[in-house]
């Protein structure tokens, strides 16, 4: 193997992609800014204990480990910067009781990528909204994440909802172990009701729960048929009531966009709690974005909270973000350079890009459209005719 080859699923990214990524991420970050959220930047190591989550499995495979050489503690390189947000909101920001409002953008790093078109190195960009556990807050991030999409140039973009709610409230009333509910989450994301029903024959639960639970993956499609179809076929309990009346609610609020609701939806080895959104479009393999509410995630950090966010990944919008070319430059021939270092350190505190033409290279190569010249005993920039 050649000693330049990168990993799989590791890739440079070169300069006209990086002015893409930096602008968007900008652009987003001042989205983000207009709308109240202000930014944090959590490191890209943390020791393993406060990294992972004990409630999510799937997260504790993602993460890449190492041994810190200074205190001989186990380290994780980050997969998800959600549960870091939620750690400085219950530990740093602990003395505000109120809203916090947090946006991030950073690298995080896959063991294992998410699919054969994924990267390990996602650019992640999002935003999460604690200390508030009404559906205002949840119907403020969808809204915000729908505009992070159209100001990324995505087209068509259409959202999905769903609700772990359901399958929590149904799940107590049927008295499943956590291995039985895990198994159930996995089955769920094939929508296959016989391969769920089969499943639990040999559970020692009755029988009625059983249909249920293969009536859940069959629940997807346009919104009133599935809030209507959930309502008859589904136990009239708490918990999914509450959870169909939410669905409700936030569906008022989108009217102007495509909604569906897909309620087998439920994302296996996640600390997701209740509401589930995502936003998909024509085209695209997976969804463009996701969040949804995550209810006491700080609680491992000594401080539950009420918490609802999004996130994406920025990579994945590189062939829809808009083109930005390289800034047009003053080129300078190298042997006049240092007697025109003065008026080059004028030019570059007013924001020219100024470039010492070591080569006798053209303007176009060195992406310049003027070039600075001593005239009449005085430098000036003039259009560059080389």
């Amino acid at each position: 193997m050649q000693s330049w080859q990168l990993p799989e699923y590791i890739a440079d990214i070169l300069p006209s992609t990086a002015r893409q990524l930096e602008s968007a991420k900008e652009a987003l970050l001042g989205l983000f800014r207009v709308h109240g959220y202000e930014l944090v930047s959590p490191p890209l190591l943390e020791y393993t204990s406060s990294l992972l989550l004990d409630i999510d499995e799937g997260l504790a495979l993602k993460t890449v480990r190492i041994v810190d050489q200074i205190s001989g503690r186990q380290l994780g390189v980050r997969a998800d910067i959600t549960p870091q947000v939620a750690r400085i909101d219950a530990h740093l920001l602990a003395a505000n009781d109120g809203i916090n409002r947090l946006c991030y953008a950073g690298s995080t790093v896959h063991a294992r990528p998410d699919s054969l078109l994924s990267t390990r190195e996602p650019l992640q960009i999002g935003a999460e909204l604690y200390g508030y556990e009404g559906i205002e807050a949840d119907v403020e991030i969808i809204d915000l994440m729908l505009k992070t999409l159209t100001l990324a140039h995505a087209q068509e973009v259409y959202l999905s909802l769903g609700h772990v709610g359901i399958f929590q409230a149904l799940a107590d009333k049927a008295a499943l172990t956590q291995a039985q509910r895990d198994s159930l989450l996995y089955l769920m994301k094939d929508k296959d009701s016989e391969a769920v029903l089969a499943a639990m024959q040999d559970w020692d639960i009755d029988t009625i729960w059983k249909e249920t639970f293969a009536v859940l993956p069959t629940l997807y499609g346009d919104v009133e048929t599935v809030l209507r179809r959930a309502r008859e076929d589904l136990p009239a309990i708490k918990g999914v009531q509450d959870a169909l009346d939410a669905l409700k609610a936030i569906c008022k609020q989108f009217k102007a966009y495509k909604v569906h609701i897909d309620l087998s939806i439920l994302r296996n080895d996640s600390y997701h709690t209740g509401l589930l959104f995502a936003a998909y479009a024509p085209g695209w393999p997976d969804a463009l974005a996701r969040g949804g509410r995550y209810d006491g995630l700080g609680s491992q950090f000594g401080r539950a909270r009420p918490a609802t966010g999004f996130s994406l990944d920025l990579r994945d919008l590189i062939h829809v973000l808009p083109q930005r070319p390289a800034r047009q430059g003053i080129k300078v021939a190298a042997a006049a350079a240092n007697d025109a270092r003065e008026e080059m350190n004028k030019l570059r505190h007013n924001g020219e890009v100024v470039v010492i033409d070591y080569l006798n290279d053209s303007g176009a190569t060195l992406h310049c459209d003027r070039e600075l010249v001593l005239k009449d005993g005085a430098w000036k920039v003039v259009p560059c005719d080389c």
